[in-house]
């Protein structure tokens, strides 16, 4: 979902360092704003609206980012403890973040002998953020 009048939220530059991003200070304010009706879109065909029922893979963009999402979707603590996790040992690393964080809960799971890869839930969540501001949603299934 392109998030309206979000037109230079986020923008990327390639220079010789690599790729530069910057934010701007409302990011957490706009994704607080919409990331619910991104859950309701995605997930409503599916019954689902406990969002407490699912695992969450979401891209660290930032602690606000992630304490708005919190916040809204009213999730326990630990939903995003993972992401979190991968913030304090990585930092922002862009669009691979979201993969960190899929085989951070993958080893979680593991090593808590959990029945699936996704905290033992069946239905789970990939939150990722990118230029402008869009929020990609998209839904997950762990086996």
């Amino acid at each position: 979902m392109f998030i309206p009048d979000s037109v230079n939220a986020v923008e990327g530059h390639v220079c010789e360092m690599g790729l530069v991003v910057n934010l701007a200070k409302n990011v957490p304010n706009l994704i607080f704003e919409y990331i619910d009706k991104c859950m309701v879109e995605a997930f409503g065909p599916l019954g689902i609206n406990d969002w407490n029922s699912l695992f969450f893979i979401v891209h660290p963009g930032g602690r606000a980012i992630l304490d708005q999402i919190e916040a809204k979707l009213s999730l326990k603590k630990e939903k995003l403890e993972v992401s979190r996790h991968v913030l304090r040992e990585y930092g922002n690393i862009v669009s691979p973040c979201v993969f960190f964080v899929m085989d951070e809960m993958r080893k979680k799971s593991f090593k808590e002998e959990k029945a699936t890869t996704g905290e033992g839930l069946e239905w789970g969540v990939l939150l990722g953020f990118g230029p402008g501001l869009t929020v990609e949603t998209i839904v997950l299934r762990s086996q």
